[in-house]
């Protein structure tokens, strides 16, 4: 599973995100409930990650050749999407991060699809300021396809 982003993003307003790197879209502002309960929201070209916290996270992004078989128990959530990424380059950032200076990974131009793993979503503070929360995504090049809940979170 070749790792082509791993490290912390500031997700302001408990968000991170996935983006087309040529004329970055338009990321969504608005968050109906069942955005919400997904912790996903989408644009064209772009992915959204609701995170449990407001801080730095841990993110990991894996490209894999074919579909991805990895084991959904030890994580709390799980969410598969679809992502167009034409240019074949995707900027990966924190909400309010500088667009510029934000981290671009190379991936197969075209349609992909994603499977977002939300872990450690139990282990949050009472302030909501200190957790082990972590973020995996897990793209490959498929037809886009519908959103699909593989695993839920009971919890906010």
């Amino acid at each position: 599973m070749p790792t082509i982003f791993e490290g912390k993003l500031f997700a302001d307003y408990h968000q991170v995100y996935l983006c087309d790197a040529i004329d970055p879209p338009v990321l969504p502002d608005e968050w109906p409930d069942d955005h919400l309960r997904r912790r996903v929201n989408l644009a064209d070209r772009a992915l959204v990650i609701s995170t449990a916290r407001d801080m730095e996270v841990a993110v990991k992004v894996e490209l894999h050749a074919t579909r991805p078989s990895p084991d959904l128990a030890p994580v709390d959530h799980a969410v598969e999407v679809s992502l167009r990424a034409p240019s074949g380059k995707l900027i990966i950032a924190g909400l309010t991060d500088d667009i510029k200076a934000a981290a671009r990974v190379a991936v197969p131009a075209g349609e992909l699809r994603a499977l977002v793993l939300f872990a450690g979503l139990g282990t949050l503070s009472d302030d909501g300021l200190d957790g082990d929360d972590r973020y995996t995504v897990h793209l490959w090049p498929e037809k886009a396809g519908g959103t699909v809940v593989h695993r839920q979170w009971p919890g906010d």
